[in-house]
């Protein structure tokens, strides 16, 4: 029951965000689309709800609750971010809105991969609590390995963004020579 409520989360969070933009864009009904969007937290405490009863009624903690835990984390996390830039783009392409801006170089670039990796990060933590919570909700009586191998993984999802971030950070990519030659053609010359 967990995974196919899963499941309809995420199906339901891209359905409640499509419904959102196109009532935003297509239908001109800001008001509405801000209403929908709002709605996008509720499919995550319904599941965390839902998680907390079956473990209550005596479920055996597995995989698919630590899946619902990380769900929930990256929902946290992450939502407001996803539901941000796929706005972008979807203004851009079908509302005349400006392009997206993600910056591609140098120290711009590594701020960025800093703030993703903190969201992600952040995602984790949320993860390893609400896993660390089933843990002791079950106690020691109960079998807990398929939640602590859930806090692992968060561990390396951790390490991992952590890695990205630093690279960006001590391999900056470097404008191309055609782009860095254009930006010193547009500055003013001090003469």
């Amino acid at each position: 029951m967990i995974v196919t409520l899963i499941i309809i989360c995420e199906v339901g969070f891209w359905v409640l965000l499509a419904a959102g933009l196109a009532l935003r864009y297509w239908a001109k009904m800001p008001r509405a689309s801000v209403a929908v969007l709002l709605c996008e937290p509720l499919l995550e405490v319904l599941l965390l709800v839902v998680t907390a009863i079956d473990l209550k009624n005596g479920a055996e903690p597995d995989w698919k609750h630590g899946l619902a835990a990380v769900y929930i984390g990256y929902s946290v996390a992450l939502g407001h971010y996803t539901i941000k830039w796929v706005d972008v783009r979807v203004a851009h392409r079908f509302a005349g809105g400006p392009a997206p801006t993600t910056p591609k170089y140098g120290a711009a670039r590594a701020v960025h991969e800093w703030k993703l990796a903190a969201r992600w990060v952040l995602a984790a933590l949320i993860a390893m609590a609400l896993l660390q919570g089933a843990a002791w909700y079950v106690g020691g009586d109960g079998e807990t390995a398929s939640l602590r191998m859930w806090q692992q993984r968060m561990l390396w999802l951790i390490g991992i963004n952590v890695a990205i971030a630093a690279t960006y950070t001590l391999f900056p990519k470097k404008a191309p020579a055609a782009a860095a030659g254009k930006e010193r053609e547009d500055t003013p010359s001090r003469l």
